[in-house]
């Protein structure tokens, strides 16, 4: 189980930690680069034309401002694209939102909200575990601590709420 994490920029990589954190803990094997759609689009085709055959199973395509970067990698691979919208710019993600959702018929782009690096890694977990049942159990158990966590902050709360 391996998938690569693309960014456009090295300045990303500050939102796209915090997914590589998560991927890490569930054990999915993680390669990380910097290939700009628009400085280096060659190297982005070839990357993505090649990612079948070089052992990826999914790719998270990290990009600000114009955002092509997803678009451009899904065009070139059947491979599952997750587009991962970075805040960039004047108008904070929303032109990067923008161009990653809006992909034409037959270039579907999944698309998490901007910065939100922890979705694009958890649905990538998500997506794999159909093939890894491994993967879907890890998640189930995130999904129960992540429940406990709620279920212990109300505790807090009402409990304090009470006490007073």
């Amino acid at each position: 189980m391996k998938i690569a994490i693309v960014m456009g920029s090295d300045s990303d990589f500050p939102v796209v930690e915090k997914g590589l954190k998560i991927l890490n803990d569930f054990s999915v094997e993680v390669d990380v680069r910097v290939i700009s759609a628009h400085r280096t689009p060659f190297t982005a085709l070839e990357f993505a034309k090649n990612a079948e055959e070089n052992g990826y199973e999914l790719i998270i395509g990290a990009a600000g401002k114009a955002a092509h970067l997803p678009g451009v990698l899904a065009g070139c691979t059947p491979l599952p694209v997750i587009g991962l919208p970075i805040k960039a710019s004047e108008l904070d993600g929303m032109d990067a939102l923008l161009a990653i959702v809006q992909m034409p018929p037959g270039v579907p782009v999944a698309t998490v909200a901007i910065n939100s690096a922890e979705n694009a890694a958890l649905l990538a977990v998500q997506i794999l575990s159909v093939k890894y049942p491994e993967l879907r159990n890890k998640f189930k158990e995130y999904k129960e601590q992540m429940a406990q966590k709620v279920v212990e902050k109300d505790r807090k709360l009402n409990k304090k709420i009470n006490n007073k």
